[in-house]
């Protein structure tokens, strides 16, 4: 006879969790206040570094500015802070400035590319653990994370037309690498949709 197990949501999580989150916040902020004194060597300079500056800041902080102000008190998702959610909904920003600190986004051919997948796909998972049901079913997961991503993914290219890509030189090429943008954010997207679907799926044991 096989009998489904739910998988009980853990009182604490691992430290690891917590010291990673609490890390990565430490780095990004560390390295938006670097911007503020160095923008030379800052890399986001000439890249809508003041939009960068406000929202990489409110993009790392809403998870706990909810908890504190919502969360903590009725959620039914957690009954401890969610830090790998939190973790998940941090790197983003934080690979994002470093990417662009070492120069990569422009030495690199492929980082771009890659980021726009693998940093959609880690903000969607966050936000998909953070703020989803677990009781959602796969189709359910997956159009609530492309329904997240999707949106994200052209809210951010917006963004950057407006910006700064409007009066830069890769205006010309703008539309062929906005739309390759929102392809991979949105596939992204799907991949974080079924990986956090497998991942809160009860277990069967035999």
């Amino acid at each position: 006879m096989t009998t489904m197990v739910a998988t009980a949501v853990p009182s604490t999580r691992p430290n690891w969790l917590r010291y990673a989150a609490l890390a990565a916040k430490v780095l990004l902020f560390g390295l938006l206040l670097s911007a503020l004194i160095w923008p030379d060597l800052s890399g986001i300079k000439g890249k809508a570094s003041t939009a960068r500056l406000i929202v990489y800041p409110i993009g790392a902080m809403v998870l706990p500015l909810w908890w504190v102000a919502y969360g903590r008190t009725r959620s039914k998702l957690h009954r401890t802070f969610p830090w790998h959610a939190d973790l998940l909904m941090t790197l983003p920003w934080l690979i994002d400035l470093v990417g662009n600190r070492f120069n990569l986004f422009d030495t690199v051919t492929w980082w771009d590319d890659a980021m726009h997948f693998v940093l959609w796909a880690f903000l969607t998972a966050g936000v998909l653990l953070a703020f989803a049901p677990r009781d959602l079913s796969r189709a359910l997961t997956v159009f609530t994370a492309l329904g997240f991503g999707a949106t994200a993914a052209v809210v951010w290219e917006l963004g950057e037309y407006v910006a700064f890509v409007r009066t830069s030189p890769e205006l010309q090429t703008a539309y062929t690498d906005t739309l390759g943008d929102l392809a991979l954010g949105t596939l992204g997207a799907l991949l974080a949709g079924l990986i956090t679907y497998q991942a809160r799926k009860p277990r069967s044991l035999a």
